[in-house]
């Protein structure tokens, strides 16, 4: 069994973020592998055991509604990503996931240090289809919707490159970082459902950590392969 901790699943479930952790339990549950799901709310308990930690994005209200609580929280999350724990952080969870968030108006709110990244809010904002190579897992299938721009910082590489004025920040033409186990990325849609080798990638070293280090049974991923197909070739 594995267990998969949403953090904040009401606040930050922008663009079907929370479809994310149902593709994992699904493609656990058609391997006959059993996932224990377990939503972290504010001011509410943190499990002690995780496998897969999985963060969405939100309006920048809802970022504030959690920003306190998810920062209360930062030994902890440090603790599993250093342990191995593996992480999947969306949009605004990604953006907490790094040093601080600095506003238009220079205002810096702290982010809780796992990954080492900072992001400065800006008019331009980023929107739009976008699709990323990566080394991990191919090619990853998301939407995109932020105007933090993010800069990647010497402890974390790029999660994949895509397209001139896309991704972390619209200039260098990285997308995403990663750290060890931790990932993080601004692709919403939810990426995982067109992204099914990126799915496997994460279960696969979730399962590592137990010792489990066998391939995963192939499944048929034809129809979200076809999907991924269709949404690439969309407008931005």
């Amino acid at each position: 069994m594995l267990t998969l901790i949403h953090l904040y699943p009401r606040e930050m479930n922008i663009y079907g973020d929370t479809g994310n952790i149902r593709v994992l339990a699904r493609r656990l549950a058609w391997r006959g592998i059993e996932a224990c799901v377990e939503p972290v709310t504010v001011g509410g308990p943190m499990p002690t055991a995780a496998d897969i930690v999985l963060g969405g994005g939100g309006q920048d209200a809802a970022q504030g509604e959690i920003g306190a609580d998810f920062v209360a929280r930062a030994s902890t999350l440090r603790a599993m990503a250093d342990d191995g724990v593996v992480f999947l952080a969306i949009c605004g969870s990604y953006q907490l996931l790094g040093h601080e968030f600095v506003t238009q108006e220079g205002v810096r709110i702290p982010g809780v240090g796992v990954l080492d990244v900072t992001t400065h809010g800006s008019p331009t904002r980023l929107i739009g289809n976008n699709h990323v190579d990566t080394a991990d897992a191919g090619r990853l299938v998301g939407y995109e919707n932020h105007s933090g721009l993010t800069t990647l910082g010497s402890g974390v590489r790029p999660l994949g490159r895509t397209e001139s004025g896309r991704g972390n920040n619209g200039s260098d033409r990285t997308e995403g970082a990663v750290r060890d186990n931790v990932f993080g990325t601004y692709l919403h849609g939810p990426v995982l459902a067109k992204s099914p080798r990126f799915a496997d990638e994460l279960l696969r070293r979730a399962l590592a950590r137990h010792g489990h280090s066998q391939e995963l049974e192939p499944l048929d991923d034809s129809l979200a392969e076809q999907a991924a197909a269709v949404a690439v070739g969309r407008p931005r």
